[in-house]
Parts: structure tokens; sequence; C-alpha cells
């Protein structure tokens, strides 16, 4: 029997949370039946093992992807939306900033309007002020390298059918980005208010570094436009390159500097950096063709643990 939710967690070093999160998610009353997907994304405490002891004690269907290594945040996504099977997927974080009970908000929203695809929003975030600019900034360069509507909040909590997680389940490069393949698949879009609350234990595990990654994904795997800013650079530099000799002659013949000094200056200074630019932009395209082409995982399950539970569609 189909779900009618599939709730999919990515975990990483969540030993504190996973017991509040498991007992508020089994908790929801959700008409038609609902699973719990978690995926271990590598974890260095002892999530797992946290997770088999805590989810015997749950009827309701509980899947454990246990990855081999740490792939990410989209990669662990993307793994657990393979084992979900629910007419909507809502996928969420560990630390509990959402609030479970919100699930149903999104689920509703989804299932009242049609959208096939919700994302949530916040009246106010309970981040750090970094991780909100970082949010912001990104959200800002979608909004120039995507096909995303205008004032769209892209959001890890969102709610999606059952047809948009078949469609993008269909790509197997290593570089995912979640919302990029949502993009790709549907307009029909439409977002909801939640609650955030402050973050329980822990510290964030979205670093500078993980954040210039997503950065990469967003704008070489789901947009060409970095190459036209590219033409359109080198184009610019070109221009400013035919100025700068001009200057030079014109130097030259004024203030007679030796031969040769002002013209090596100009070519040093004008276009090395833009062709050093260029090239590390077109070789990052050819890396990632490269990694993709030689069929580098966008994940590894080592395996995959479940609590043997049927499902109820009464809650």
């Amino acid at each position: 029997m189909r779900p009618a939710l599939s709730i999919v967690v990515p975990l990483y070093n969540s030993e504190e949370t996973i017991e509040r999160l498991l007992l508020e998610l089994t908790a929801l009353p959700v008409e038609g039946g609902c699973e719990l997907v978690l995926v271990n994304d590598g974890s260095r405490d002892n999530t797992a093992a946290a997770c088999e002891r805590l989810m015997k004690q749950y009827s309701r269907p509980i899947k454990l992807v246990k990855l081999a290594r740490n792939f990410g945040e989209h990669n662990a996504v993307m793994a657990g939306l393979h084992h979900a099977r629910g007419a909507h997927v809502i996928t969420m974080d560990d630390d509990l900033q959402n609030p479970p009970s919100e699930v149903l908000t999104l689920l509703n929203h989804a299932r009242t309007t049609g959208f096939e695809v919700v994302y949530s929003y916040y009246e106010k975030k309970q981040h750090e002020g970094w991780r909100n600019l970082g949010s912001w900034l990104t959200n800002s360069v979608a909004d120039l390298l995507l096909d995303k509507p205008k004032g769209l909040y892209l959001s890890s909590f969102r709610c999606m059918s059952a047809f948009v997680v078949t469609e993008i389940c269909r790509y197997d490069g290593p570089f995912a980005y979640v919302d990029g393949l949502i993009l790709q698949v549907t307009q029909n879009i439409g977002r909801v208010l939640v609650a955030h609350a402050p973050r329980r234990s822990g510290q964030s595990g979205y670093t500078l570094s993980r954040l210039l990654k997503l950065w990469l994904n967003m704008f070489v795997n789901f947009s060409v436009i970095p190459l036209h800013l590219a033409t359109m650079l080198g184009f610019g530099a070109a221009a400013v390159g035919f100025v700068f000799t001009l200057a030079v002659v014109a130097e030259h013949y004024l203030y007679k500097t030796p031969l040769g000094w002002g013209s090596l200056m100009a070519a040093l200074l004008v276009f090395s950096g833009t062709q050093l630019l260029v090239l590390g932009m077109a070789g990052e395209y050819i890396g990632r063709i490269y990694l993709t082409v030689n069929k580098r995982p966008q994940f590894v399950s080592r395996e995959v643990v479940e609590n043997g539970a049927t499902l109820d569609a009464s809650h």
C-alpha cells in the first residue's frame, strides 16, 4: 500500500536531536498513512546506532539509509528520495528548527492548492547572521541563474508530488542540487508561511565550504550563464586592452618610455587575469563533465535498515 506521505530527513551528527525528531514525526496524524526515510550521511557520532535503537520503538514504517561516507546534504536527500514511496514527499533538516508539526501545514497546502511543489518560508529565521546572509546570497544568485519564480525562497523544508520526485530521481550525476532539479521539472510551485525555531543543540553543519560547493553546483551544473559572462568578459577585456594600447603608444611618443615596456605591462595587467578566469571557468565545466562521464557516484548506500512496521492508513 502506498503511503500518502514520505518524510525524508538527511542526518549528519544528529545523535542529540534524533530522539525528539522521531518522537514528534511519528506522532503526526497523517490521513492516508506516513513513512519516514532517514539518511545517515556519514555521521561521525553515534547517529546510526541511535536510529536503529529508536526506530524499533515505533509502529510507523521507518527506513534508515546508511551512506558509505559523507556525500553532502543534497546528495543525501537524493538517496532518500530514491526510497520514498509517498504520494507526497516532504524533505526537512534534522535540527528541529523546522517544527515537525509544520509538516502538516506543508502537506495540507499542497493537497488543497494542487501545487506540484510547495516551499516553506519564514517570517523570521532563527539562524546565525552569516547563515542568513548565505541564504540570501544563494537565493539572489538563483534568481539570476535559474528559471525561478520571482520572490520564491528556496528552502530545504519543501513538499513535492510523487511525479516531481520520480522525475528528479532520473538525474544520476554526482553534483546534485535538488532545487535546480525541481525547477527543471515544474513551475507549478507555491509557498506557505511556517514557523522557524532556534537550534536546540549542536552546531550547524552548513559551513562556508559547503555553501561554496552549493554555489558551484548551481553555477556550473544548472546554468550556462557563467560561460556567457566569460564571453562578455573577454569582449570587455579586449576593449580595455585596445584603450590601454592607445595609451601606451601615446606614452611612448610623449615620454619616451623604454621600448616594449608599456605594451608588456598592458598585456599582463589586462589579459593575464582574464585568461586565467575564463580558463578556470571552462576547466570547471570540463572537470565536471569528466567526473559525470566516468560515473562518479551520486551516493553509495552501505545498508538500508527497516523497522518492519506496516502502514496504518488511518493516521
